[in-house]
């Protein structure tokens, strides 16, 4: 067992304060993830500092012009509830919904769920094969190993890893706003520029700097918004993490497409827009399945499958396909 002090945050500032001073300290909100990787030993705070008691981080606020803030310690479930979550942006709520258990969450906030990192299997084994991510320069075992589950877009040698969370997806689809305040004030940050991407550096999942605090997500108000969905294809029904899933959302003029937001999850290190696509779906109608069907694949130019994995390109398409159907179905 690792021995660790635990101490609450009585406010942000001292929060932030904290973190930025001791490399060895750790936030927890519902701790749904850093207990597993503690207990996995991936990571090993020597403080675990609660940010519970900043209760301000909990609300979930409509905005004018149709967005809502998100508080980043707000609870999925209590989210996935929420009637103005549900009205305004169905596929945040089905991102929620599709994720996890209903006991986890329960627990989990949603700063820490877009935090969450990959549940690789060479990560997450307690035998420590080589992994990048885990222990910079060892390699990477999934690259020439098991990889059905890994990402065909956005991977490096260095590591091929996914995304784990679901409403990252939707939240990437939806071009949200991550709000984080740390040591020189506060700043947005796009959703999309939020995880990075291997490149050289798989170990770092995300562009937060010690002594940063996400204090909400925000997600503007969008025409398309209304008329979304999430779809996620997984290898069993419960608690279990997205094979390949898609974010759709859409607005039409008589049944032709007029804007689209695509994204998708399982194929990528972060949650990955399908811009090319978007563009090329203006103008489509939604029973044009075979036009629809061609628009989604110039998004797929440039995918590169493992041996194990390259089913995902066909299927991801499918499921894009569905997810774009269903979500014009409600506009």
């Amino acid at each position: 067992m690792h021995p660790f002090s635990l101490s609450y945050a009585p406010d942000a500032a001292t929060a932030i304060a904290a973190h930025a001073g001791h490399p060895g300290l750790a936030f927890i909100a519902g701790g749904t993830d850093l207990i597993g990787l503690m207990k996995d030993r991936l990571t090993l705070p020597d403080c675990v500092m609660d940010i519970n008691g900043l209760s301000d981080l909990s609300l979930i606020e409509p905005l004018p012009g149709g967005g809502i803030r998100i508080g980043a310690l707000a609870r999925m479930s209590d989210v996935a509830a929420n009637m103005e979550v549900r009205r305004r942006f169905p596929v945040v709520a089905e991102g929620l919904l599709f994720a996890a258990s209903g006991q986890l969450r329960n627990m989990a906030s949603i700063g820490g769920n877009i935090m969450q990192r990959t549940r690789c299997a060479y990560f997450r084994d307690e035998d420590r094969p080589p992994c990048n991510k885990r222990q910079p320069n060892s390699g990477c075992s999934a690259l020439h190993g098991v990889n059905r589950n890994h990402a065909i877009f956005g991977w490096s040698d260095a590591c091929i890893a996914t995304h784990p969370s679901d409403v990252a997806v939707a939240f990437a689809a939806m071009d949200a706003i991550v709000l984080i305040r740390g040591r020189s004030g506060e700043r947005s940050i796009p959703f999309t520029d939020f995880h990075c991407l291997p490149g050289n550096t798989p170990e770092r999942d995300n562009v937060l700097e010690r002594g940063d605090l996400i204090l909400a997500i925000e997600v503007p108000g969008r025409p398309e918004g209304r008329a979304s969905h999430y779809l996620k294809l997984r290898d069993r029904q419960s608690y279990e993490f997205a094979l390949v899933s898609a974010a759709a959302a859409v607005a039409t003029d008589d049944k032709r497409i007029r804007s689209v937001r695509l994204a998708m999850g399982g194929v990528a290190p972060r949650p990955w827009r399908l811009a090319a696509a978007e563009e090329a779906l203006g103008g489509i109608a939604l029973d044009e399945t075979d036009k629809l069907r061609a628009a989604i694949a110039t998004s797929f130019a440039d995918v590169r499958p493992h041996a194990h994995n390259a089913f995902k390109i066909e299927l991801a398409q499918r499921v894009a396909l569905r997810a774009l159907q269903t979500a014009g179905a409600r506009a």
